[in-house]
């Protein structure tokens, strides 16, 4: 006699399966791999990977700004280190731009933003929600530290700034601890996403499924995965230098390659392929701006 609890809990329309995606193990052999079809992606769009990702480093410098404009230089370099926390949602058009090319089209920049069509458009914008949550937790602890370890007197200037923390002992204290934190946040984020966002892309998975897959992945490929997040933080670091102007191309190249990567480590199935396509249908000033979000309704 079947258990009536059992058949409605399966039936539950929320309830997740994470398991139906097969991980499988990779060695450190694909990591180069997944490096090298990045960079092959990358050159084959070149012009339209930079132009998407001008942004970024447009933001970056913003914030540096932002930063300087305030007195608050101690949070120059941990939002320079949030970018591995974000740029698992920030490279969503790249892995479409790779998803395209696997499948022998020509992709192009309007190809995509079409991400922005993609049936599991609310589960990627709900998961970017928190990262970006996890990124200003992020700054509120790098913050909680500084203050900690010098007090809540700012630096009146770069050379104060790096004096204070290179050449004291709270300044090697603060790096010490700044640097574990942050590894914390780093392991996490990549524990939740480092697969994610192209099996919500690809499969249209929940982000329950999407979190819970990546977590099965880091699991199973330990080692891999440490070397994974060491190169992405590594390059991240790098494309800031200078005036974040290198994460033109650091952004696009890892974006790519964490596509290649959801390929190595995701068991492929036999779906039929579905590119999402432009709408071409006319638009009016009237609908301004609640064309911008026709996607939701198309979801609904």
């Amino acid at each position: 006699m079947s258990n009536p609890v059992s058949a409605d809990i399966k039936s539950f329309p929320l309830a997740s399966d994470s398991t139906k995606y097969t991980v499988r193990k990779i060695t450190l052999q694909d990591l180069n791999d997944v490096l090298r079809m990045g960079w092959e992606d990358f050159k084959a769009v070149p012009t339209h990977a930079i132009l998407l990702a001008l942004i970024y480093p447009v933001l970056g410098i913003l914030l540096a700004r932002t930063v300087l404009g305030y007195s608050i230089l101690p949070l120059l370099f941990p939002l320079a280190a949030g970018f591995a926390l974000l740029g698992p949602f920030a490279a969503l058009g790249f892995y479409d731009l790779s998803r395209r090319r696997e499948h022998g089209e020509s992709p192009t920049a309007s190809h995509a933003l079409s991400v922005l069509q993609s049936p599991s458009m609310g589960a990627m914008t709900f998961f970017g929600g928190l990262l970006l949550v996890l990124f200003l937790v992020w700054l509120a602890a790098a913050n909680s530290i500084y203050n900690s370890t010098f007090g809540y007197a700012p630096a009146s200037s770069f050379p104060d700034f790096f004096q204070r923390v290179l050449t004291t002992p709270e300044g090697w204290q603060l790096i010490i601890v700044g640097c574990g934190v942050g590894f914390l946040f780093a392991l996490l984020a990549l524990c939740i996403s480092v697969v994610s966002f192209p099996l919500m892309l690809d499969r249209h998975a929940s982000a329950t499924d999407a979190m819970l897959t990546s977590v099965r992945a880091v699991a199973q490929n330990p080692i891999p995965m440490a070397a994974w997040g060491l190169i992405v933080t590594t390059m991240l670091m790098a494309g800031t230098i200078p005036f974040f102007l290198g994460l033109t191309i650091v952004i696009p190249m890892l974006g790519h390659a964490t596509w290649h990567l959801y390929r190595k480590v995701v068991e492929p199935v036999a779906m039929p392929y579905e590119p999402q396509q432009q709408p071409k249908a006319r638009g009016y000033a009237a609908d301004f701006p609640v064309n911008l979000f026709s996607w939701i309704h198309r979801n609904r």
